[in-house]
């Protein structure tokens, strides 16, 4: 079985799973117009991962990222991207991830993106 999105105008409608064949003979008119692109659940920022893992593996990638409802796909460059999470943000055309202006701080703290400030703010514990 292989996963496959519905896209109509660069958008992703629907992804589901199934076999080849019932994509290539489905009568899909009541779908719409639009069209369905195989993606791959393993695939993230342009790498393959094993199963259930964030270990990569020597799998192929396929079409950058495994998509969502409301995701972008751009047919030109065969990659499924996620809507932009915010104004500032810039889209990274290796992986087809979304970037911060800054890095997020990997001192163990958690932390949430500022837009008005643009930049990370760290979620303080409650007393």
């Amino acid at each position: 079985m292989s996963h496959f999105a519905r896209v109509k105008n660069g958008k992703v409608l629907k992804v589901i799973v199934a076999e080849q064949d019932f994509i290539d003979n489905h009568n899909w008119i009541d779908e719409g117009p639009g069209r369905w692109i195989q993606c791959s659940y393993n695939t993230f920022g342009g790498k393959h991962y094993k199963p259930d893992s964030r270990e990569e593996d020597s799998g192929t990638p396929l079409r950058y990222n495994f998509p969502g409802i409301g995701w972008n796909y751009d047919i030109d460059k065969e990659a499924f991207y996620a809507p932009q999470p915010y104004p500032s943000w810039k889209l990274n055309t290796t992986t087809y991830l979304w970037e911060a202006p800054t890095s997020r701080p990997t001192d163990g703290f958690l932390y949430y993106w500022d837009e008005p400030t643009t930049s990370w703010k760290k979620i303080e514990e409650e007393s």
